[in-house]
Protein backbone atom coordinates (compact mmCIF):
# COMPACT_ATOMS: atom_id res chain seq x y z
CA UNK A 1 0.00 0.00 0.00
CA UNK A 2 3.22 1.99 0.78
CA UNK A 3 4.59 1.65 -2.28
CA UNK A 4 1.09 2.50 -4.32
CA UNK A 5 0.98 5.77 -1.71
CA UNK A 6 4.75 6.79 -3.18
CA UNK A 7 4.02 6.03 -6.90
CA UNK A 8 1.08 8.12 -6.96
CA UNK A 9 2.36 11.10 -4.92
CA UNK A 10 5.79 11.11 -7.39
CA UNK A 11 3.14 10.92 -10.50
CA UNK A 12 1.64 14.18 -9.00
CA UNK A 13 4.70 15.55 -8.21
CA UNK A 14 6.43 15.12 -12.11
CA UNK A 15 2.61 16.46 -12.69
CA UNK A 16 3.28 19.52 -11.31
CA UNK A 17 6.88 20.34 -12.17
CA UNK A 18 5.39 20.28 -15.93
CA UNK A 19 3.07 21.85 -15.56
CA UNK A 20 5.08 24.48 -13.85
CA UNK A 21 7.22 24.35 -16.87
CA UNK A 22 4.37 24.67 -19.17
CA UNK A 23 3.49 27.69 -17.30
CA UNK A 24 6.58 29.39 -17.15
CA UNK A 25 7.59 29.19 -21.25
CA UNK A 26 4.75 31.32 -21.81
CA UNK A 27 5.81 33.76 -19.55
CA UNK A 28 8.91 34.11 -20.97
CA UNK A 29 7.69 34.67 -24.61
CA UNK A 30 5.31 36.96 -22.76
CA UNK A 31 7.97 39.07 -21.36
CA UNK A 32 10.24 38.92 -24.16
CA UNK A 33 7.30 40.47 -26.29
CA UNK A 34 6.38 43.38 -23.81
CA UNK A 35 10.66 44.44 -24.12
CA UNK A 36 10.07 44.35 -27.91
CA UNK A 37 7.44 46.72 -27.51
CA UNK A 38 8.94 48.61 -24.95
CA UNK A 39 11.68 49.18 -27.14
CA UNK A 40 9.96 50.00 -30.03
CA UNK A 41 7.44 52.41 -28.08
CA UNK A 42 10.37 54.37 -26.56
CA UNK A 43 12.63 54.64 -29.47
CA UNK A 44 9.08 56.42 -31.58
CA UNK A 45 9.03 58.58 -28.19
CA UNK A 46 12.10 59.58 -28.54
CA UNK A 47 11.96 60.65 -32.24
CA UNK A 48 8.85 62.15 -32.24
CA UNK A 49 9.51 64.46 -29.17
CA UNK A 50 12.58 65.23 -31.43
CA UNK A 51 10.82 65.68 -34.41
CA UNK A 52 8.01 67.92 -31.99
CA UNK A 53 10.40 70.51 -30.61
CA UNK A 54 12.07 71.02 -34.20
CA UNK A 55 8.66 71.46 -35.66
CA UNK A 56 7.84 73.97 -32.46
CA UNK A 57 11.03 76.17 -33.11
CA UNK A 58 10.58 75.84 -37.27
CA UNK A 59 14.23 74.59 -37.42
CA UNK A 60 14.37 73.00 -40.66
CA UNK A 61 17.87 72.17 -40.56
CA UNK A 62 18.01 69.99 -37.21
CA UNK A 63 14.69 68.51 -38.40
CA UNK A 64 16.36 67.24 -41.28
CA UNK A 65 19.26 65.91 -38.85
CA UNK A 66 16.65 64.10 -36.64
CA UNK A 67 14.89 62.28 -39.72
CA UNK A 68 18.44 61.08 -40.96
CA UNK A 69 18.66 59.21 -37.24
CA UNK A 70 15.53 57.14 -38.50
CA UNK A 71 17.67 55.12 -40.89
CA UNK A 72 19.91 54.41 -38.07
CA UNK A 73 17.43 53.50 -36.18
CA UNK A 74 15.80 50.71 -38.20
CA UNK A 75 19.32 49.62 -38.76
CA UNK A 76 19.54 48.76 -35.07
CA UNK A 77 15.97 46.72 -35.17
CA UNK A 78 17.03 44.88 -38.24
CA UNK A 79 20.21 43.50 -36.13
CA UNK A 80 17.58 42.07 -33.67
CA UNK A 81 14.17 41.95 -35.63
CA UNK A 82 12.80 43.44 -38.54
CA UNK A 83 9.37 43.29 -37.54
CA UNK A 84 10.19 45.57 -34.74
CA UNK A 85 11.77 48.18 -37.62
CA UNK A 86 8.40 47.52 -39.40
CA UNK A 87 6.80 49.16 -36.44
CA UNK A 88 8.46 51.24 -36.04
CA UNK A 89 8.83 53.05 -39.31
CA UNK A 90 4.95 52.93 -39.56
CA UNK A 91 5.24 54.71 -36.31
CA UNK A 92 7.09 57.20 -37.30
CA UNK A 93 5.25 57.76 -40.63
CA UNK A 94 2.08 58.38 -38.53
CA UNK A 95 3.41 61.09 -36.77
CA UNK A 96 4.98 63.06 -39.57
CA UNK A 97 1.33 62.33 -41.87
CA UNK A 98 -0.40 63.75 -38.72
CA UNK A 99 2.01 67.08 -38.33
CA UNK A 100 2.25 67.60 -42.41
CA UNK A 101 0.65 71.03 -42.42
CA UNK A 102 3.08 71.78 -39.97
CA UNK A 103 6.39 70.79 -41.52
CA UNK A 104 5.05 72.34 -44.39
CA UNK A 105 4.49 75.95 -42.82
CA UNK A 106 8.09 76.22 -41.91
CA UNK A 107 10.03 73.51 -44.22
CA UNK A 108 7.63 73.81 -47.73
CA UNK A 109 11.44 75.80 -49.37
CA UNK A 110 13.83 73.04 -47.70
CA UNK A 111 13.90 70.76 -50.48
CA UNK A 112 16.04 68.26 -48.72
CA UNK A 113 13.70 68.13 -45.93
CA UNK A 114 10.78 67.76 -48.50
CA UNK A 115 12.56 64.77 -49.52
CA UNK A 116 13.75 63.56 -46.41
CA UNK A 117 9.33 64.03 -45.40
CA UNK A 118 8.32 62.57 -48.54
CA UNK A 119 10.74 59.14 -48.70
CA UNK A 120 9.68 58.23 -44.96
CA UNK A 121 5.78 59.25 -45.81
CA UNK A 122 5.51 57.97 -49.14
CA UNK A 123 7.24 54.67 -49.71
CA UNK A 124 5.49 51.39 -47.56
CA UNK A 125 7.58 50.61 -43.97
CA UNK A 126 8.47 47.40 -45.55
CA UNK A 127 9.56 48.72 -48.84
CA UNK A 128 11.24 51.27 -46.54
CA UNK A 129 12.55 48.45 -44.31
CA UNK A 130 13.62 45.89 -47.25
CA UNK A 131 16.02 48.66 -48.74
CA UNK A 132 17.83 49.20 -45.84
CA UNK A 133 18.32 45.85 -45.31
CA UNK A 134 19.88 44.99 -48.69
CA UNK A 135 21.85 48.12 -47.82
CA UNK A 136 23.24 46.79 -44.62
CA UNK A 137 23.40 43.36 -46.15
CA UNK A 138 25.79 44.81 -48.77
CA UNK A 139 28.33 46.72 -45.91
CA UNK A 140 27.88 43.22 -44.06
CA UNK A 141 29.58 41.38 -47.37
CA UNK A 142 31.80 44.45 -47.99
CA UNK A 143 33.07 44.05 -44.21
CA UNK A 144 33.46 39.95 -44.64
CA UNK A 145 35.41 40.28 -47.68
CA UNK A 146 37.66 42.41 -46.37
CA UNK A 147 37.97 40.05 -42.99
CA UNK A 148 38.92 37.51 -45.90
CA UNK A 149 41.16 39.24 -47.44
CA UNK A 150 43.06 40.21 -44.30
CA UNK A 151 43.45 36.47 -43.30
CA UNK A 152 43.80 35.26 -47.00
CA UNK A 153 47.28 38.26 -46.58
CA UNK A 154 47.87 36.56 -43.18
CA UNK A 155 48.37 33.34 -43.98
CA UNK A 156 50.38 34.12 -47.46
CA UNK A 157 52.51 35.86 -45.33
CA UNK A 158 52.62 33.14 -42.24
CA UNK A 159 53.60 30.41 -45.29
CA UNK A 160 56.11 32.96 -46.93
CA UNK A 161 57.94 33.69 -43.03
CA UNK A 162 57.49 29.72 -42.71
CA UNK A 163 59.29 29.35 -46.12
CA UNK A 164 62.00 31.82 -45.38
CA UNK A 165 62.41 30.26 -41.71
CA UNK A 166 63.20 27.00 -43.40
CA UNK A 167 65.69 28.40 -45.86
CA UNK A 168 67.69 29.42 -43.22
CA UNK A 169 67.75 26.15 -41.61
CA UNK A 170 68.64 24.63 -44.38
CA UNK A 171 71.26 26.94 -45.16
CA UNK A 172 72.87 26.70 -41.90
CA UNK A 173 72.56 22.92 -42.03
CA UNK A 174 74.15 22.76 -45.11
CA UNK A 175 76.92 25.27 -43.90
CA UNK A 176 77.39 23.02 -41.23
CA UNK A 177 77.66 19.77 -42.78
CA UNK A 178 80.35 22.04 -45.13
CA UNK A 179 82.35 23.02 -41.86
CA UNK A 180 82.06 19.72 -40.49
CA UNK A 181 83.30 18.31 -43.55
CA UNK A 182 86.19 20.83 -44.10
CA UNK A 183 87.07 20.25 -40.58
CA UNK A 184 87.50 16.00 -41.28
CA UNK A 185 89.21 16.45 -44.44
CA UNK A 186 92.15 18.51 -42.43
CA UNK A 187 92.39 16.50 -39.46
CA UNK A 188 92.73 13.61 -42.05
CA UNK A 189 95.21 15.49 -44.21
CA UNK A 190 97.01 16.43 -40.81
CA UNK A 191 96.60 12.99 -39.77
CA UNK A 192 98.41 11.34 -43.12
CA UNK A 193 101.42 14.41 -42.96
CA UNK A 194 102.06 13.13 -39.39
CA UNK A 195 102.19 9.85 -40.45
CA UNK A 196 104.47 10.77 -43.24
CA UNK A 197 106.65 12.37 -41.22
CA UNK A 198 107.15 9.98 -38.79
CA UNK A 199 107.53 7.41 -41.32
CA UNK A 200 110.77 9.98 -42.80
CA UNK A 201 112.36 10.32 -39.61
CA UNK A 202 112.40 6.24 -38.91
CA UNK A 203 114.14 6.02 -42.56
CA UNK A 204 116.25 8.49 -41.65
CA UNK A 205 116.87 6.87 -38.52
CA UNK A 206 117.99 3.30 -40.27
CA UNK A 207 120.15 4.96 -42.97
CA UNK A 208 117.49 4.40 -45.54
Amino acid sequence: MKKVLFAVVACMAMGFASCGNKTQAPAEAADSTVVAEQSVDEAVSAITAALTEQIEAKDANKFQATLATVQEQVKEFLTTNPELAKEYVTKVQEFLKANAEQIKAFAGDNAAVAAAVETLTVTPAETFVNGLTSAVGGVQEAGQAAVDQTVDAANAAVEGAKKAGQDAVDNTKKAAEDAANAAKEDAKKKANDAIDEGANKQKKGLGL
